[in-house]
């Protein structure tokens, strides 16, 4: 009777899990997600600040831009319609600039996964002679930073008279996005099985079938990831588009919102208003893409 009554305190604690040897691994779970919160909501906190401002400044009239209120006290949609409207010196190309930068980005993608899958398939699949040193030799060119290749940038496309061009800016961005993107979907295609090949030779495909047929399917999540990343890196670039471009009309939107600063009394608000619009469309491709982002890169990023 005895035994039994003694065993009833432990029987009770294995049913409500609190017996000791458990109590750590409950408090070091804790402690993990307390050390994350600490350093996440701060990082979290800063990184929202910018686009808090953009939105604080873009809402905001211009006599209470700079009011110091947490909130506008009265919101106003009139920034939005100043800027789609052009009614600002500094926006009169507004809708030009907007589409040069979506040209200029999309281009930029579409070249640099055209390339860059042909790259991969070729030193992946093909076994090409030389392939992987051609790729580790434009890889080694991210060591130099871009600052250093903006001059001999602007020198090579004024050589070929391509400044002042579309084009200079187009193939400067698929220069820099091209090693990046041909890794990326290297690694993707080494993991996929070697077997698939074999089995579409035996039935009689060609090179061409074989990458139209078996090669892009396999690889589509990480063919999406790499155009969305060529298409930012081209649609977020202002050095080499500072550089190889200019007139009004030419240049892209965040070369144009460079000019904002160049007046003594800068229209912040409009500033704010056209950086908030400009940034919207990125945002949207990542959200709607954000799924074959994740899993296309991180499908390149480990060797099997």
């Amino acid at each position: 009777m005895s035994a039994g009554i003694a065993g009833a305190p432990a029987a009770t604690a294995r049913a409500l899990d609190l017996s000791p040897r458990r109590r750590p691994d409950w408090l070091k779970a804790a402690g993990k997600e307390a050390k994350l919160l600490l350093v996440g909501i701060p990082v979290l906190l800063w990184t929202l600040i910018p686009i808090y401002h953009l939105a604080l400044f873009a809402f905001s009239p211009k006599e209470s831009a700079f009011s110091g209120a947490l909130f506008p006290t009265h919101p106003t949609l009139r920034n939005f319609a100043i800027v789609f409207g052009e009614r600002h010196y500094f926006l009169s190309h507004f809708w030009r600039q907007l589409w040069n930068s979506v040209l200029i980005a999309f281009t930029t993608g579409v070249l640099t996964l055209v390339i860059a899958t042909a790259a991969a398939f070729a030193i992946s699949r093909l076994k090409v002679r030389g392939g992987r040193t051609v790729m580790n030799l434009a890889l080694f060119t991210y060591f130099i930073p871009a600052a250093f290749l903006a001059v001999p940038m602007y020198k090579t496309m004024g050589a070929y008279g391509l400044l002042n061009t579309k084009w200079a800016l187009i193939l400067a961005m698929v220069t820099i996005a091209s090693p990046y993107a041909i890794w990326v979907l290297k690694q993707a295609s080494d993991k996929l099985p070697l077997e698939l090949d074999e089995a579409a030779i035996m039935d009689g495909a060609s090179p061409l079938q074989l990458f139209r047929l078996v090669y892009l399917p396999l690889m589509a999540p990480s063919l999406v990831a790499i155009g969305i990343y060529a298409l930012l890196l081209a649609w977020n670039e202002y050095l080499f588009a500072f550089l190889l471009l200019s007139g009004d009309r030419d240049l892209t939107l965040p070369v144009a919102l460079g000019n904002f600063l160049a007046a003594d009394d800068s229209p912040w608000e409009l500033l704010m208003t056209t950086g908030l619009i400009y940034a919207l469309p990125p945002a949207a491709i990542y959200y709607t893409f954000r799924r074959y982002m994740v899993g296309g890169l991180t499908a390149g990023a480990v060797k099997s």
